[in-house]
């Protein structure tokens, strides 16, 4: 009998406005051990250059990027669609992927992959998507943000796919983020006292973030299972 290898789950970063990978890798790296050593965690740069002055500037090094653009109250978005083609090419070449951890605009974006792979929208050439991992994050045609044209369904049904919420009590995006789990279902939440960051985990949250690892690990083929795309016809 061939031996049957449980891998990690193979997770894409996505950073917040106008900071990097290299940013969100260093605030994810405060987790402990015992967490980074069950995830297989890749961290990419956005595909636009910040056009504006970045929050984290002068506490983090440039360079800074941004995963679209949107306009001052988040009704008109450009650079949407490349940006998803950016992230579909990149998980062709380098995957495959499991699922999506998002911090801030990241996990806007992550959090309505899901549903729009659902709908034959976004990334139709790539695995299914097992489950998302958002960190401050909020859902188009909610409290802050419209849709743009690919999302207007993302959230019609329940997204099924599990899912860990980390909602800050201090941030400015807590309203958004804790609308967005009624989009879920069984959502695994969460909540810590700080504001808009990536919190490090105390006793409590641990607790949480080991089970849902327990959660995904069941969603993960061993090395010798095929991965299944969603477009039988996608090479």
């Amino acid at each position: 009998m061939g031996s049957q290898i449980q891998r990690k789950p193979r997770i894409l970063c996505l950073h917040g406005f106008r900071t990097s990978g290299e940013i969100l890798k260093k605030l994810v790296h405060r987790w402990p051990e015992t967490v980074l050593e069950k995830l297989d965690l890749v961290f990419l740069d956005a595909p636009y250059p910040a056009l504006g002055k970045s929050d984290v500037e002068g506490i983090y090094d440039p360079p800074y990027y941004e995963w679209f653009q949107a306009n001052q109250d988040f009704t008109e978005y450009t650079n949407f669609e490349e940006c998803l083609a950016y992230i579909e090419d990149y998980m062709i070449k380098n995957g495959p992927f499991d699922g999506f951890l998002g911090f801030s605009q990241g996990a806007v974006l992550a959090a309505a992959l899901p549903g729009m792979q659902r709908d034959g929208l976004a990334l139709t050439k790539v695995p299914k998507i097992k489950f998302v991992i958002l960190i401050s994050g909020g859902k188009f045609g909610g409290l802050k943000f419209g849709h743009t044209k690919l999302t207007s369904t993302a959230f019609s049904s329940p997204v099924e796919c599990p899912s860990l919420h980390i909602i800050g009590e201090m941030d400015f995006l807590k309203p958004a983020s804790t609308e967005l789990l009624d989009s879920f279902v069984d959502p695994f939440v969460i909540n810590h006292p700080r504001a808009h960051t990536v919190p490090k985990l105390d006793e409590k949250s641990m607790e949480v973030m080991l089970a849902f690892i327990e959660r995904i690990q069941k969603t993960i083929p061993t090395d010798d299972e095929p991965h299944i795309c969603l477009n039988a016809e996608a090479n």
